[in-house]
């Protein structure tokens, strides 16, 4: 009895009246309002958005994407198995497979936001884990769509219009691919990568038509980073008030 008393003041003393005004002004963590950006120009762009599963399985995550099971460049992405044939996503870009299935031989503009995984040491510039942007737009398309894409998008999330520059590249699942720089706060900096759709990923989804498409994936810790001035990215995961409270007053 004795004992139990204890615990029962115990929790009276905790106890929290959660129907007060709340005094402390919250605020929202600066990752939600860089995914908050991009979604407002996609939603005002024609895009709908998908989401699903982290864990996917290697047909989606590589097969589909022109990844075959000895390609050299799986050696690019050190994946996080659960099981053979099961990973944590290391892209968003699975759901672009899975959508161009979905949407055969039609015309359609996706994207999907989301955490993704890689096996990596955790440093000032990297993350076993971190949030990506995947989209893509299929229909009959040129090169200079992909350009107009990237940089309206970029230029509205980082509020101010910005130069782009490509550089080739090379993506399994896009062909020809770009590197893309921006020239922002006066030098060019590298914030993603993109490219025409390969053929062989269209038609492994079943398209049979002269449909084509564009994709792109970008790193929105990278794009905070670069917006915000930060400079290392576990400051998005320590959860240090004195940290977010500086995005008060950012929408």
């Amino acid at each position: 009895e004795l004992e139990q008393e204890k615990i029962n003041a115990k929790l009276k003393s905790e106890w929290i009246d959660v129907t007060l005004p709340v005094s402390q002004k919250g605020s929202l963590h600066p990752l939600t309002i860089i995914s908050n950006r991009f979604k407002k120009w996609f939603n005002q762009n024609g895009y709908y958005e998908t989401n699903g599963s982290e864990i996917e399985n290697d047909k989606y995550n590589f097969e589909r994407l022109n990844l075959s099971e000895d390609h050299p460049a799986r050696d690019m992405q050190d994946s996080l198995y659960i099981e053979k044939g099961k990973l944590l996503r290391t892209h968003n870009t699975g759901f672009t497979a899975r959508e161009l299935e979905k949407n055969a031989n039609k015309a359609f503009s996706q994207f999907t936001i989301g955490r993704v995984y890689r096996n990596d040491e955790d440093d000032q510039t990297h993350s076993h884990q971190f949030m990506q942007v995947d989209l893509v737009s299929v229909g009959h398309y040129s090169f200079p769509n992909l350009m107009w894409t990237l940089k309206s998008l970029i230029s509205y999330v980082l509020e101010e219009e910005i130069e782009i520059r490509l550089r080739p590249s090379f993506f399994p699942f896009t062909e020809p691919s770009v590197e893309v720089d921006i020239f922002y706060k006066n030098r060019w900096i590298e914030v993603l990568g993109a490219g025409m759709l390969n053929n062989k990923v269209l038609k492994a989804a079943g398209y049979t038509n002269d449909m084509n498409g564009f994709a792109a994936g970008i790193g929105i810790e990278r794009i905070a980073m670069i917006k915000y001035g930060i400079d290392d990215i576990r400051e998005f995961y320590r959860n240090d008030l004195r940290f977010l409270n500086q995005f008060k007053e950012v929408k």
